[in-house]
This record gives structure tokens, C-alpha cells and sequence, in this order.
């Protein structure tokens, strides 16, 4: 197929290059920072563009993964934005992960213009999408993501659709949710260990086998022990997505103590300079 993919970050220049290199298909770039789209032409082929629009023209299916609300808006709607540019009844398919309202937003702005919107964000790291094993959460119109869902999969371990537009989006505040308890607990625990004098990686070989377990734990713990945090999704990113999910829930009403909670530590590993560590960090300000 002729796709673009706008945004190369350390997240979508892998999944652009998955889309070359594994799924074969003839691909498009765009990036505000020029030198990094040519770099990726560099290495995977295809060609770069040097706006939004210029990208999609002529595209099956346009990939995008960049910051926020306001940056998918610019590359979308903005001047010189992709949708300008969009065939009938192409495919966008969104993988930032941002806000469930500006999911449903452009989903209206794509049906407006005769082609599909389809919300998609991802979780797995860097990691993940470099080894082509992400996760993605989907929402929008069932005939669409039927589509789009071989084509995805050339980086995606599971791609599933969760319902109508903004529907991937929840999904992904439900999974930042999970995540920011999870490595807070796991923080905790392995501060008690080292306060109590245990063998850090000898107490994790042991209850990682039984219920205690899980990704953070399995991925995290060595790092975190060694206090290295120099990988992985940022504290800064970490921050954005909560606060997205903490906005989420003060219009369905849903109550988020430990999120809310989780969000302040962040605020403290910010200040002490850790805005770009991994999220792991949270060890950080229980050992100052």
C-alpha cells in the first residue's frame, strides 16, 4: 500500500520503519525536524515530505504519532494539515496518545471529509515498537479498522478495537492507570527490601513466580535498584498521559486517589531533575 507516517519520534521512526521494512509498503515521512525524516529515509527507503499534507496526498492510510492534543491537531486540521490533503476514503490512523475528546473531534472532521479516523495508542515503549511487539488500542468504525489492522500488524503483537471513536484513547488512560500504581508499589517494595537489608535480586527471583509479579517488576527492578534511569518513557510523558486521564475522569466521574497520588511523586522526580528519566524513577524520591 502507499502510506505516510508523520512524526518521528523514538516511537513512530521504528513503526515507520516496521511499515518498510516488514510490511512492504511504499512509505511517506514527515517530521518538523527535517534532519530526522531524511535520516529515516536513509536508512528504510521511501521518501520524506515537507509538510503534513504534502505527506498524505495520494496515501491509502497515513500513520501519525506526535506529543499531544495540540501538535495532532497542527499535523491534522492545522495549516497545511493532513486531512487537507486526505483521499476519499483513506484512512488516519492517530497512535499518539492523547485525549478521547479530540479523538471524537477528528473522527467528525474525517467523516466531514469522506475518510475515516481511526484512534489508536499504543503501549510498549521503545522497546516495543522497535521490536515490532506494541500493543495498540483502537476506536472508530469497525469497517476501517478492518482495514487497518494487517497493516498495523507489521508492529503490533496485539491490535484490537475497542469501540467507537475515543474508545482507544480510554483504553490507553486505563492503562496508564494500571501502570502508575503498579511502579509505585514496585517502588516501594523494593526500598522496603533495601532498608531491611534483603538481597534485592534474590526477594524478586523468589516473589516475581508468584502473585507479585508482573511487567515493571520483571523489566524494571535490576535498573531500579542500581537507580539507572536513563531509557524508556519519560517522566515529562508519563505526566501528560496522567493528566489526560485525571481530566478524563472528572467528567465521568470516576475517582483516581492513587492516580492523582502517583501524579504529585512525578511532580517531585521532575523537580529534582528527572524530567526526561524513565518512569521507573519514582525509587528516586523515596531515597533522597
Amino acid at each position: 500500500m502507499r502510506v505516510a507516517f508523520l512524526g518521528l519520534g523514538i516511537m513512530g521512526f521504528p513503526m515507520a520503519g516496521h511499515l518498510a521494512s516488514k510490511g512492504g509498503h511504499e512509505v511517506t515521512v514527515y517530521n518538523r525536524t527535517v534532519a530526522k525524516a531524511q535520516a529515516w529515509v536513509a536508512r528504510f527507503g521511501g521518501t520524506s515530505a515537507t509538510t503534513p499534507a504534502a505527506a498524505a496526498a495520494g496515501q491509502d492510510m497515513i500513520f501519525c504519532c506526535v506529543g499531544n492534543d495540540d501538535d495532532l491537531r497542527q499535523v491534522t486540521t492545522g495549516p497545511e494539515g493532513a486531512f487537507a490533503a486526505m483521499a476519499p476514503d483513506a484512512i488516519f490512523v492517530d497512535h499518539t496518545t492523547a485525549s478521547a475528546e479530540v479523538a471524537r473531534e477528528l473522527f467528525a472532521a474525517a467523516r466531514q471529509g469522506g475518510f475515516h479516523f481511526i484512534d489508536a495508542p499504543v503501549s510498549g515503549g521503545q522497546a516495543g515498537a522497535e521490536n515490532g511487539r506494541l500493543t495498540v488500542m483502537c476506536g472508530g468504525e469497525a469497517a476501517a479498522y478492518d482495514r487497518a489492522e494487517p497493516v498495523i500488524a507489521a508492529y503490533a503483537q496485539k491490535c484490537q478495537r475497542l469501540g467507537e471513536a475515543g474508545a482507544g484513547q480510554l483504553t490507553k488512560m486505563v492503562n496508564q492507570i494500571c501502570i502508575a500504581g503498579l511502579v509505585q508499589g514496585l517502588s516501594e517494595a523494593l526500598h522496603f527490601a533495601e532498608k531491611a537489608g534483603l538481597d534485592v535480586e534474590q526477594v524478586v527471583a523468589t516473589i516475581s513466580k508468584g502473585a507479585a509479579q508482573s511487567w515493571q517488576m520483571e523489566n524494571r527492578h535490576k535498573t531500579m535498584a542500581e537507580g539507572k534511569f536513563d531509557f524508556g518513557f519519560a517522566v515529562d510523558w508519563m505526566r501528560k498521559d496522567l493528566g489526560i486521564c485525571l481530566a478524563e475522569s472528572r467528567r465521568n466521574g470516576a475517582t483516581l486517589p492513587v492516580t492523582a497520588l502517583v501524579d504529585q511523586f512525578y511532580g517531585d522526580v521532575q523537580a529534582m531533575g528527572g524530567r526526561r528519566w524513565d518512569t521507573s524513577s519514582l525509587i528516586a524520591r523515596l531515597r533522597r
